[in-house]
């Protein structure tokens, strides 16, 4: 896989500088720059990360440092069973007990969350610095949830690392996995304390504790840039109001001219009353006059022009 070229292998930590020093001045420059490339890419893309990850461990597969990082590249790739493999062997190779949390993690990533709780009551937990010992507690609360057992989880989690004002590198995880399980067991007003708690601790954003605070106070993100709001023309109002301005004068002239229509009306009416008055009272016994018809249809078109204006639908509201 290809390495940039600033990347020279003289950026890894000085003690897996040191056990490189047992290979090749060549292959050492080689295997420590694929290491640094583990480094770089392992939150970013841990896909990345894997592929040096497994050339490093080609070149130098009995480098423990080499093992280990095979190892987080596997684990963070969700490759379970292969991580835990290389954990034990780097575990072999060095004697210690570092790896024993994320050891225990991978068990219940592969489904044996009663093998992480085993892990968890053995005696190299108490070989762990506090903060080995903060993590094997996070993985035993979360192997509790796996099991169902929420109540036990948070129980499991309350220490006085939890209690502690303090704040540690593994303090703004502590509190979030602490209120995630409250969450689970429908404590909700004590898990929006200990999320907000979470936040006051979270310096480097590790955790989403903000996001899960303001989703339990019901606060909602809308986006300001809104495509409907773009979509309007200034002189769209302006347009509407002389549409219907213009709609009112034609109504006011329709109603001029049925008032016309009436006043000739009228007109007509007297003039044919008036050869009706001259006519003789025998004429009008002998033949009534007839009454001149009336036409009663209104020749206006009674429908309205009503505008029917529509909004089309306008990731959060999604096409």
């Amino acid at each position: 896989m290809p390495i940039p070229d600033d990347v020279t292998g003289q950026e890894i930590d000085p003690s897996v500088r040191q056990e490189l020093m047992s290979l090749p001045k060549t292959l050492a420059e080689d295997v420590a720059r694929n290491l640094v490339m583990v480094a770089r890419l392992l939150d970013e893309d841990p896909d990345a990360a894997y592929g040096y990850s497994r050339v490093a461990l080609r070149l130098a597969s009995r480098v423990a440092a080499v093992r280990e990082a095979a190892g987080f590249a596997s684990y963070a790739t969700e490759r379970y069973s292969e991580a835990l493999a290389e954990f034990r062997t780097c575990r072999r190779m060095t004697g210690t007990v570092d790896l024993w949390p994320v050891m225990a993690d991978c068990e219940r990533g592969m489904g044996r969350p009663e093998r992480a709780l085993e892990m968890a009551g053995a005696p190299e937990v108490h070989k762990l610095d506090r903060a080995g010992q903060v993590e094997m507690r996070l993985v035993a609360a979360g192997a509790r949830r796996d099991m169902g057992q929420n109540e036990a989880a948070v129980v499991t989690l309350q220490s006085s690392e939890l209690a502690s004002n303090a704040v540690h590198p593994w303090t703004a995880r502590l509190r979030y996995a602490y209120a995630d399980a409250l969450l689970a067991v429908d404590r909700e007003d004590e898990a929006r304390e200990w999320f907000a708690k979470a936040v006051e601790a979270d310096h480097t954003g590790s955790t989403d504790a903000s996001d899960r605070l303001a989703q339990l106070d019901g606060v909602a993100f809308v986006d300001a840039l809104d495509d409907d709001d773009d979509s309007a023309v200034p002189g769209d109002d302006v347009e509407e109001s002389s549409g219907a301005v213009a709609d009112d004068e034609d109504d006011e002239d329709d109603e001029e001219d049925e008032d016309d229509d009436e006043e000739e009306g009228d007109e007509d009416e007297e003039d044919d009353e008036e050869p009706e008055a001259k006519a003789t009272a025998d004429e009008r016994h002998a033949a009534p006059a007839e009454e001149p018809e009336v036409d009663l249809t209104d020749e206006a078109d009674p429908s309205a022009f009503l505008e029917n204006p529509f909004k089309e639908p306008s990731r959060d509201t999604e096409d």
